[in-house]
């Protein structure tokens, strides 16, 4: 299993306005991602807003516009999978690279949930739904919130 060696993390989030992007593609796995950010961010006991934006190459965008409008983190979930077209790619470099730039321009964290799949199934597994062996929204979560909290101390 690729999440082997995962951190359990327990993280204070209090105080911290986080924004979920989630992308509307493919449904069932995008909502599986969903709800598991939304039980992560839960847990630490941060202040969440959310915004659904049609597929993951419109992520970066409003990711940057959330973190302008004062969000301390973003978390962005979406769903590639690989057709039988380079389309897959083109999205998959926008989006990753959109959120990196978007994270160093605004010198916030981007918790990168975005699954770039072969196929259904690997999203199934990786999506947090009864049966899957990883939750990759809760761990975008948890790394965006960890990655605010040790900004803030930094920045002290």
């Amino acid at each position: 299993m690729s999440g082997a060696g995962a951190p359990r993390i327990s993280l204070d989030g209090a105080g911290l306005k986080v924004t979920i992007v989630a992308g509307l593609w493919n449904t069932e796995i995008a909502e599986g991602l969903l709800a598991g950010a939304h039980r992560a961010l839960a847990a630490a006991k941060a202040e969440v807003t959310e915004v659904r934006v049609p597929g993951s190459f419109e992520l970066p965008v409003v990711s940057k516009a959330a973190l302008d409008n004062g969000a301390d983190a973003v978390v962005a979930l979406g769903v590639i999978i690989r057709g039988g077209t380079p389309h897959f790619e083109y999205v998959a470099d926008a989006a990753t690279s959109g959120l990196t730039q978007v994270a160093i321009v605004t010198g916030k964290p981007v918790g990168f949930g975005v699954l770039t799949l072969d196929h259904e199934q690997q999203g199934l597994d990786r999506a947090g739904l009864p049966g899957s062996t990883e939750d990759k929204g809760a761990e975008a979560a948890e790394a965006a919130v960890a990655t605010a909290i040790a900004l803030r101390e930094i920045r002290r």
